[in-house]
This record gives C-alpha cells, structure tokens and sequence, in this order.
C-alpha cells in the first residue's frame, strides 16, 4: 500500500527512493481506471505550465484560489479497481459497442476532449424499430429522434451540456463501468458509476447509451419550454413570469450566473429518470433480439448512479446500491464534519424495500429465498435483469439457471430514486461509489478518510486513496499483506472485495475551508 508518510513527501515536494517509487508504481499500476481533472480558474497564472515548474509553495496557493472560486466545482478524481473475472469488451449489438463505440470513450488516465459522442450518430437504438419508446408520443418521438442522430452538432448547439470544450473520462473495472463528462467553460459535470452484475454487457450498455439519452431528453425539455413560452407574449412578460424557463436555459448556454428555477429543475431530474427507462427499453429490445444465441444476456444486470452539476445544483438519480455521500461542514466556526446520503439504497438490506416486495407478492412464499430475490439477486432496482422482470426472458434459461415459480414478475424494479440539492457555503466534496467501497466502509468513515487526506496532501488523489485503504482494510481482514492480496488474480479476489469504483467531487463553493487539487 502506498502509506501516508509516502503520500506526506510526495505532496511536500520531497524527495523519495527508488523503492519507495517502486511501491507508488505498484500500487497505481493496480487500478484499472485513474483519472483526474482540476479546474483552470486561477487568473494570474496558468496551469498548464510544467509541473516542475510549480513549487508547493505556489501549487497550494494555486488551489486556494481555485477554491475561492464560484465554479460548481474545483477539481474532481475518478478511481476503479476490478476483482471479478470478466470479457474486456463484449459482442452486444453485432460488436459495434465493444469493437468501435467503447475504445473511443475509454480513457483510463486522462480526460480526453470530445467533438460530440460516437453511439448516437452509429448505434442503431433498438426501439424507434422494434419496441415502444418511451414518448406516448411515439411517431413525435422517432422523427425527432433521427433529426438528432442526424444533426446533432449543430441542431443542439444552445444546449447547455452540448458545445465546445467537453471533456470525458471514463473506463472499466471488473463489471464495474465509470464515466465523467465536463465543461469547464459551460459550468456542468456529470458523472455515472454502473456497477454490473452477471456480466458487463448492461454495464458497457449505459456507458454507450446513456449521457446522449440525458443529452437528447434535456433538448427536448428545452424545445418545449421554448414552445410554452412562445405563448406567454412578450420577452418582457416571460421575464417577470412564472414560466420563465427558456431564459434561464439560453442563459445555462451562455454561461451566466443564473440558478435553476424550481421547475426546471424538476424538469432535469424527469429528463434523467426518463433517460434511464429508455436504456432500460432500449437494452431489453437488444436482448430479447440476441437472447436465442446468448441467453445469458436475460440476467445480465446494472445498479446505475448518475450525478448532473450546474452550478450549486446538484441533480442525483440512483438506481441500486451505489451512493453519493455529501461531506458538510454545516455549523460555521466548528469543524465538525457531517456525512449526508444522498441516495437510496435498493436492496433487501433496506427494510423499506424488502417491505415493498412482500407486499407487491402477498400470496407468494417464496419471494425471498437465502437472503436474495428469488435466491438470485439482493438488489431491488436495477437496470436490465430482465428474466425476473418479463416470463418471456426466464423462459430463455434452461435447467438450474430459471427461476422457479416465476408467479407474479417483476420483482426487480427500474424505477429510480431521484433528488436534487442546493449546494451550500458549508458543502464540501461528494463521494460517489459503488457498494464495494461500503462494504468496507460506512458513509462517516469515507468522507473522514478523504477529508483528512486532502488536508493533510493538497496535490493528493482522494479516489485512488479510498481503495487504497479499502485494499489494505480488505487485505488485514484477510490476514494477509496488501502485496498478497494483488497478487491474487481477478475472479478469485471477488472473495476478499468487489469491483470498486469511486470519484471524488471537490465543490466549488465561495467558503471553502479546505483546499485540493487533483495532478493529471
């Protein structure tokens, strides 16, 4: 393990031995997926000078500045490490997604600018064609739908998730998947973490599908606030309106201080939740198409976590067991530090779930057999899962594989929890992570473990420090080294931890009392 005295002379500019580089080397080498970014706010001076060039001294004076800044947030780091034995790009969709799409989104160490997604304009979405989309307005929906595909770049450029200087991260651990998407210039963040399961086809799905399906839902919020306004009159009387969503929209694009408005702001977290369920339609119709050659598909499953920054609004949707914990210091003067879920969790764990299930199947018995749905699954909600969602993919299992006594489907659910949160003075950073990271740590002992860390190492990665400990915790739970427990190859270290994947969100608030930076 990389050890705070090693992390201490790094960040204090300190020289280190050849061994102790070796283990920094090591350990790294280790993640499947690190990536970070900062923001280039600071006036005076420029971040793209060579980091040689930049003396702690300077580097921390750099981020206090930065942390000053009104931005929605400073600098961000991504982390993910893999345990479970999985394909490095699966056959879904005649391979398109795992021979062209996936190479080009994947950037394990950088962020990577972006001209406009590739999986739009060369993914043959499978339900204009073949299944219901999720518009009751469908022939609307199919032709606006293909205009996008066809004109995408131009056609949106008012958009404000759309436009110059986007930039994204992303890749894949085990059956774990990660994105981060970003404009600087714009103002916005959004990141994904989709925690497969079964596989990593639904997993990889979403990386493909989903950022344009939230791209293409919030156009259209857009064009229909644009229509509804067009009915209020003048410029004038939309101004002093209540419906004055348009404005505030054009105004995201232009990059004005301009704050969500109530219903634009429900009107997002609709777009994500909607975003979601035409994956959702869009991977069954895919499965239920490739299911004679691959019948494992009907089982394969993902949690999604999905996280949209503008500003201090912060928009959640969360399906499954991954989190974002909010870290606060909400008391000025105190240093009290407060750890807030902002997500559900959905799973048997969750009384509130298990509840729900039992009553949605009062006359069956057998619903929850060894802890798990059906003896198959411990989370409620999740993405694809199909064959205890449809009888149609249960059928498509053969011998021990089918659930028995499929009496009454579904009993996983895909509709998300949704919430959105106004970024205070006293918020900190937000931890995003799926459930491998809580296996091994409550939501207090996480954002603890980052704060400390980032005041005591202010060029430091919080991610790849969380699994790191998770790593050392796992590996003395385990009683063996932390060198040991690498050395156990993938598919036989799920016994000692999930796939993991975290990213480290600092906000970026006008009262900040603590500062940090994430190196490239």
């Amino acid at each position: 393990m990389v050890n705070e005295e090693l992390f201490y002379k790094i960040s204090n500019d300190h020289s280190i031995s050849s061994e102790e580089e070796d283990v920094l080397v090591r350990s790294y080498s280790n993640l499947n997926v690190s990536f970070g970014y900062h923001c280039n706010s600071y006036p005076s001076f420029s971040l793209d000078t060579d980091d040689d060039e930049i003396s702690p001294k300077k580097r921390l004076e750099i981020n206090t500045n930065m942390a000053s800044s009104n931005g929605s947030f400073t600098c961000l780091s991504g982390a993910a490490i893999s345990a479970n034995f999985t394909l490095a790009n699966t056959n879904i969709c005649k391979g398109l997604i795992g021979e062209e799409i996936l190479p080009e989104l994947d950037s394990p160490n950088s962020f990577r600018k972006i001209v406009s997604s590739p999986s739009m304009s060369r993914l043959d979405l499978l339900s204009t064609s073949q299944g219901s989309p999720v518009s009751t307005e469908s022939s609307i929906f199919e032709i606006s739908k293909n205009i996008w595909r066809s004109s995408a770049p131009t056609t949106v450029s008012s958009n404000f998730l759309t436009g110059t200087e986007i930039k994204m991260a992303g890749g894949a651990a085990g059956e774990d998947r990660v994105q981060a998407v970003c404009s600087e210039k714009n103002g916005w963040l959004i990141c994904g973490i989709y925690d497969g399961f079964n596989g990593r086809d639904a997993a990889d799905f979403l990386a493909v599908t989903l950022y344009d399906n939230i791209v293409y839902y919030l156009y259209l919020l857009e064009c229909r606030i644009k229509q509804e306004n067009s009915l209020y009159g003048s410029a004038e009387h939309s101004l002093n309106g209540v419906k004055s969503e348009l404005t505030l929209a054009m105004r995201f694009a232009e990059n004005e201080d301009v704050k969500f408005s109530e219903t634009f702001r429900a009107g997002v977290l609709n777009c994500l939740t909607t975003a979601v369920e035409q994956a959702e339609n869009d991977f069954l119709c895919m499965v239920e198409q490739e299911m004679d050659d691959r019948p494992d598909l009907v089982s394969v499953g993902s949690c999604v976590l999905v996280v949209l920054l503008h500003g201090t609004d912060l928009c959640i949707l969360n399906l499954g067991d991954s989190r974002a914990v909010l870290a606060s210091m909400p008391y000025a003067g105190t240093d009290k530090l407060k750890a807030v879920q902002l997500t559900e969790t959905h799973s048997l764990e969750n009384p509130l779930e298990y509840q729900k299930l039992l009553a949605d199947h009062p006359n069956e018995p057998s619903v929850v057999m060894g802890c798990k749905i059906k003896g198959k699954l411990k989370v409620t909600r999740a993405f694809g899962v199909g064959y205890l969602k449809q009888k149609k993919f249960n059928d498509a299992l053969m011998g021990i594989l089918r659930v028995r006594n499929l009496c009454s489907p579904p009993y996983v659910y895909t509709n998300p929890y949704t919430v959105s949160h106004k970024v205070t003075e006293g918020d900190l950073f937000v931890v995003l992570g799926s459930d491998g990271l809580f296996d091994f740590f409550s939501n207090d002992e996480v954002v603890q473990l980052v704060y400390q860390f980032m005041h005591d190492n202010p060029i430091g990665d919080p991610a790849k420090y969380l699994i790191e400990q998770l790593l050392h915790k796992a590996a003395k739970e385990a009683a063996l080294t932390d060198e040991e427990l690498m050395r156990i190859p993938v598919g036989s270290r799920r016994k000692y931890h999930d796939d993991v994947t975290i990213i480290v969100i600092i906000l970026g608030n006008a009262q900040r009392t603590m500062t940090a930076s994430i190196s490239l």
